[in-house]
């Protein structure tokens, strides 16, 4: 049963980084061994979407339910698919000004015991990677860091 958690800073507020994980339509566009997603139903800060996992001639599809509560947190329910159980979550805090404390989670087991042995194989370096590539989504959309100027005291 693999977890994982992850937390960094990252220089844009939190709107935008909820904006950019609550997108998932957008997912295979950037996100490793996403293949497809389906919006089934959306309404009241609940997703319920399906996804297409895969990785050279394994795929697995899964379909979870996803709360929404903006700003600050979303959190994603296993409904059915090739897992026992799945739960993960993402919280968005304020960190100064224009940055945010990022802090993803997510817990999940394979009921086949084959696909248990090979996703513990990778798990941890898997996890990052998807941490990193919504890191540089936001890159690419909100545009690199903007450097805070530097202050003087001019008074002397």
């Amino acid at each position: 049963m693999p977890s994982h958690s992850e937390t960094r800073i990252l220089p844009y507020t939190p709107s935008q980084l909820f904006d950019l994980v609550i997108a998932i339509e957008r997912y295979p566009e950037f996100l490793p061994w996403c293949r497809r997603t389906r919006i089934r139903e959306r309404s009241d800060g609940k997703i319920v979407s399906d996804m297409e996992i895969g990785y050279k001639l394994l795929s697995e599809n899964f379909t979870s339910l996803v709360t929404a509560k903006r700003p600050r947190k979303i959190v994603v329910e296993y409904v059915s698919g090739p897992l026992s159980r799945l739960s993960n979550a993402w919280e968005f805090e304020p960190s100064g000004k224009t940055a945010c404390k990022l802090s993803f989670t997510v817990d999940f087991e394979f009921r086949s015991p084959l696909m248990r042995v090979a996703m513990e194989m990778f798990f941890d370096k898997a996890l990052s990677r998807m941490v990193t590539a919504f890191e540089a989504r936001a890159k690419e959309i909100y545009g690199p860091p903007k450097k805070q100027p530097v202050r003087r005291n001019l008074a002397s």
